[in-house]
């Protein structure tokens, strides 16, 4: 009679990581990085740019504009760590398993986790979740691509089960999963009529997380008070964190009324991203008194590309040579001298500021990895180090204009009077810089003058927040600058960066339209890679083939948060490493809990 197989008992794990073994150990109380004795209580005020129509994150990116803080309703399997890299813990899950092979992965669930109306979160609000978010997000139907079934596999478990083996990232990522309640979203509203999680909605939805929707006006503000009695508040992963009993923000349409709203202590804090303002602005009484406080924090948390990035599903840049010749014109350091202060450094990077960033010529692995697809990338890949054209005098001006013109022609263009036009077509090229902020201009008026030395006919318009979302869903859009955020573990999400599959869903990630079958096999061995050497070696290999096939003209950027606050609020002496500012979620108000202190 044959032996009976034995099936090996899982390992259930606390925490995940992918780099080693996660830092902090089962029984830890709190993260390092945070005051465990907290004061809670106070209001926090916060301002931003844009407005919003929708609380359903699930349609994010493809139906109407997200609240940007309605995230803080809904609690997720696992949280990250943010002293530490590609680690996270566990939240609504207690514990995780997967086999050797990562062809699954099994979280079980916290017997007390709960939404804010006391109903428990099982495996049928995971199932549910997931699925809808899968089905209507495209960013999460390439990120869970690979994720082929979930089902409920106990009492408290649910288990995912993946199309392939060996993709180490894929047991953690599903546990980013927001957890919906699956009652509510197939319940009926106050009107009632039957809620629907693949549309738009106004109505304050149910969650599990620290937080809830206490009231808004929509695309002017909401209100997010924190739960009494949340299920979570002394998990080792929240003590010292969700420390303000309110969170407010409001929604501005101009820039400048924002900025004196803050100096008129109607925000109590901001993020300042416009140097000019950094530098002379703040010059005002309160920060000379010690009432509004300056400060920066280093950025560590990410890699980033911030560029003019091209739509190649238009013919006219689909030539590589009218793309580079495009970022001949682009003069940062003459931007750089005359708007920035000197306080900016050109992007040569799509991984920009980590040790992932590509540099010099590839050797070793990376080298390896690219004589694999060395067919289908330009030969520059291997002989010649990625620089920008570099300005900021007279005469490198002139001599990039040359060089750009010379790449035009080498495309089919030529000058004719002060047109550039293709010599097939007569017709002159044509190119429109799309945004939703007037403080675009700084850059792209400069630009659009170089651009038009060279003979072409440009337009910088401004739109609407709105407006803009749905042209660039739509891809209804010549040039537009973008910011593209790194993880410093990259891995699943590439794909709806770069893959030929993402190119054409609307909403996708992948702005460009970039259908590269080398940017394709180099994304999945970063998928697939075993280990962090080989990691690092196949995004430097990615970076490098992304950077020279000229998808964007790169900007500028400076890895620091520039944070102005009011003097009201503090926080723990030892910042996370990776978390920057990490504010509002581990700051406190210093007058909380004391008499006549502010709501």
């Amino acid at each position: 009679m044959p032996a009976r197989a034995v099936l090996a008992e899982p390992v259930w794990r606390h925490g995940l990581s992918l780099i080693g073994e996660p830092k902090y150990p089962p029984d830890f109380t709190h993260f390092d990085y945070v005051n465990p004795d907290a004061p809670k209580g106070g209001t926090v005020r916060l301002g931003t740019m844009g407005s919003f129509d929708n609380f359903n994150p699930v349609v994010a990116g493809v139906k109407g504009e997200l609240e940007g803080s309605i995230m803080r309703v809904f609690d997720t399997l696992t949280t990250p760590a943010t002293d530490e890299i590609g680690s996270e813990y566990g939240l609504i899950a207690e514990a995780v398993s997967y086999p050797e092979d990562f062809s699954s992965v099994t979280y079980r669930l916290r017997p007390q986790a709960r939404f804010s109306d006391g109903t428990p979160v099982t495996p049928e609000d995971v199932i549910f979740s997931f699925e809808a978010f899968k089905a209507n997000s495209p960013m999460y139907a390439r990120y869970w691509h690979n994720v082929v079934k979930v089902e409920k596999t106990g009492d408290h478990e649910v288990t995912f089960t993946f199309d392939q083996k060996g993709n180490r990232e894929l047991p953690q990522i599903v546990g980013q999963l927001s957890v919906l309640p699956k009652h509510w979203w197939e319940g009926a509203g106050p009107d009632g009529r039957k809620r629907d999680v693949t549309a738009t909605t106004l109505e304050p939805p149910l969650g599990s997380g620290p937080y809830r929707l206490k009231s808004f006006e929509a695309g002017r503000y909401a209100v997010y008070e924190r739960v009494p009695n949340y299920w979570g508040e002394d998990l080792p992963v929240n003590r010292g964190t969700n420390n303000f009993d309110e969170i407010r923000i409001d929604y501005y349409r101009d820039a400048t009324v924002l900025f004196e709203a803050f100096k008129g202590d109607q925000v109590d804090w901001r993020r300042e991203n416009v140097i000019r303002n950094w530098m002379t602005a703040y010059d005002f009484p309160a920060v000379r008194e010690g009432r509004v406080v300056k400060e920066e924090f280093p950025i560590r948390n990410l890699g980033l590309m911030q560029g003019v990035v091209f739509n190649l599903r238009r013919d006219k840049f689909k030539d590589i040579r009218v793309r580079r010749a495009l970022n001949y014109a682009f003069d940062f350091e003459e931007l750089n001298r005359t708007l920035f202060f000197g306080r900016y450094q050109r992007i040569n990077s799509y991984f920009f500021g980590t040790e992932l960033a590509s540099s010099g010529l590839p050797q070793g692995l990376e080298r390896e990895i690219l004589d694999t697809v060395k067919d289908k990338v330009p030969p520059e890949v291997f002989t010649t180090e990625y620089t920008n054209p570099v300005g900021g005098t007279p005469e490198k001006t002139r001599a990039n204009l040359r060089e750009a013109l010379r790449l035009f022609a080498e495309a089919g263009y030529e000058l004719k009077g002060n047109r550039l036009v293709n010599k097939q077509t007569g017709q002159q090229l044509t190119i429109e810089i799309l945004g939703y902020d007037s403080t675009m201009e700084r850059w792209a008026l400069p630009y659009k003058a170089a651009l038009e030395r060279l003979g072409i006919a440009v337009s910088v318009r401004t739109v609407d927040a709105t407006q803009y979302q749905n042209r660039l869903r739509n891809f209804d859009f010549d040039m537009t600058a973008t910011v593209i955020g790194q993880s410093l573990s990259p891995g699943n999400e590439q794909r709806g960066y770069w893959s030929s599959q993402a190119a054409d869903i609307p909403g996708s990630d992948n702005l460009a339209g970039i259908k590269n079958p080398a940017v394709d096999a180099l994304v999945d061995r970063i998928i697939y890679a075993k280990n962090r050497e080989e990691l690092v070696a196949a995004t430097h290999a990615l970076d490098r083939v992304l950077l020279w096939n000229a998808y964007v003209v790169p900007q500028y950027y400076m890895m620091l948060e520039l944070t102005a606050r009011w003097n009201r609020f503090d926080h723990p002496g030892t910042m996370p490493q990776y978390g920057g500012s990490s504010f509002p979620s581990i700051w406190w108000s210093k007058d909380a809990g004391k008499a006549g202190a502010r709501p």
